[in-house]
């Protein structure tokens, strides 16, 4: 039976409307795909505090999580995800890449650009269908 992960993801718009996205580096499982960042809830875990805490070890950055945005689950080879995709703000310091090979800042019309990991596409979808 397949480990089932809950697993938090950051929305983050900044003021010019544009929403951060994160590439997989070539040590983590998915390389080169992109993804919202994120991490494992812990046990006992509120949502918000995770994303909050992955946010700043992963990031160097503190955000305000405010909203749940999306959830679904997705079934990998090895293991499913349970991905809630969390709307939050960026109230101090800059994302800075530590496990990530880039960052970058796109518009909503441009996130289809990149090559998502599949967990992340229903929420990305779900992005794209704010604009109409």
């Amino acid at each position: 039976m397949k480990k089932t992960v809950q697993v938090v993801a950051a929305i983050i718009e900044n003021q010019d409307h544009e929403i951060l996205c994160a590439l997989r580096s070539q040590h983590m499982s998915l390389p080169n795909m992109w993804e919202f960042p994120g991490g494992k809830v812990e046990e006992g875990e509120n949502l918000f505090t995770a994303l909050e805490r992955e946010l700043y070890e992963e990031m160097s950055c503190r955000i305000k999580a405010q909203e749940v945005f999306h959830e679904n689950v997705h079934e990998y080879e090895t293991f499913i995800i349970q991905l809630i995709a969390i709307k939050a703000k960026l109230i101090r310091g800059v994302p800075q890449k530590s496990e990530h090979a880039q960052l970058v800042w796109l518009q909503r019309e441009n996130l289809v650009s990149l090559h998502w990991a599949p967990a992340d596409v229903p929420a990305v979808k779900a992005l794209m269908d704010e604009l109409s």
